[in-house]
């Protein structure tokens, strides 16, 4: 089957009063790799259920290659779908599970073997075919829900926060082997989690949500490097945010007054004076001879990196990360410094928290 875009029209949910899905719009491109990343409570399981036809929309419309599929099946919908349970089924061995989905769709009986072959032979768990689940660790029962999701030849699919009951090595290793048979095959994906890191090492393109609502679309280094706002930037990796005043009157050479702390040549998409506030990530601080006042309250030395929690003069912590291969020593718990933000890569919220950078 041919992989299709998925256009998301002003999509609407509610349960009563409550909008789970309050009209989002999404365009998502054929054969890519969309990942809907937000916290617990965000909607984006419900907006998944949506796509899939597990759960009606009672607004809007969602087009699978042009085609409004409100009212359509799910199971005519043509998708496949990995669920974070797996589900499936513990009396099928695990060539059996993988060609339910074959036989459901009346596939030729001919056919079923060769296709259950390749299926297998792709996620890496042919010799297994006999088993049965119960005989399976959790990231070959996580193959086996794979190799019955791309047999069938879906034009999308659907994967709701598929390796989260998975140990962390594990999980490295299976959204590597997720992606590269993503890409091998073309498939539409359109995939679930609250793992940032994860979001941001599979997709090709992210929504992060909140409270029912698109906050940011973009490539993962967008989404890292250039969150739109304050939520993207305190939800993806780790921030440090900074209350500041801002001269900006000259846009391409603002100046940041950070306490006692004058922060120059920060360049601003357009002129503004008044209250900020700085996004800064550990990467971006460093120590030096002047910067904002502080100590260190713990240091942590974790192989590539040191992390450093600092301490303010106003009561404040920050991380600031040092790279062993810059840095002479661990520096000591209790030790004065000054900590200096990169003034090219640090983002400038203005007051009603739009990014200014």
């Amino acid at each position: 089957m041919e992989s299709h875009d998925v256009i998301i029209k002003d999509a609407v949910k509610a349960y009563g009063d409550f909008k789970a899905v309050a009209g989002i719009s999404l365009d998502i491109r054929k054969g890519e790799f969309f990942t809907l990343l937000g916290p617990s409570g965000c909607g984006k399981t419900t907006l998944l259920r949506m796509i899939a036809g597990f759960n009606t929309i009672d607004e809007g419309t969602i087009s699978f290659g042009g085609r409004v599929i409100n009212g359509v099946p799910a199971h005519k919908r043509g998708i496949g779908m990995v669920f974070q349970n797996y589900a499936i089924f513990p009396h099928l061995t695990v060539a059996e599970n993988v060609a339910y989905g074959l036989k459901a769709r009346k596939v030729p009986a001919r056919d079923i073997a060769p296709r259950v072959r390749t299926a297998l032979e792709m996620v890496q768990i042919d010799p297994l075919a006999g088993r049965r689940p119960n005989e399976l660790s959790g990231g070959q029962q996580q193959r086996v829900a794979l190799a019955r999701a791309f047999v069938i030849e879906p034009s999308v699919l659907l994967m709701d926060e598929p390796l989260s009951n998975l140990d962390a090595k594990l999980r490295v290793q299976m959204r590597t082997t997720i992606k590269k048979l993503q890409r091998k095959l073309g498939i539409t994906t359109v995939y679930v989690t609250h793992d940032q890191e994860e979001a941001l090492s599979i997709s090709d393109r992210i929504a992060v949500m909140k409270d029912g609502r698109i906050m940011q679309v973009g490539e993962p280094t967008q989404i890292y490097k250039k969150p739109e706002n304050a939520f993207v930037a305190g939800f993806i990796g780790v921030s440090n945010f900074l209350d500041c005043q801002v001269d900006g009157q000259d846009p391409g050479n603002a100046t940041l007054l950070i306490g006692d702390f004058r922060l120059q040549g920060v360049r601003l998409n357009r002129p503004y004076a008044g209250p900020g506030k700085i996004a800064a990530r550990p990467e971006h601080l460093s120590m030096g001879a002047e910067g904002i006042p502080g100590r260190i309250e713990l240091s942590t030395f974790l192989g590539d990196f040191i992390e450093y929690e600092i301490l303010l003069e106003n009561g404040q912590t920050l991380q600031l990360n040092e790279y062993t291969k810059d840095a002479l020593t661990v520096k000591k718990d209790g030790t004065p410094v000054k900590v200096l933000p990169d003034a090219d890569a640090v983002i400038v919220y203005g007051e009603g928290g739009e990014a200014l950078t």
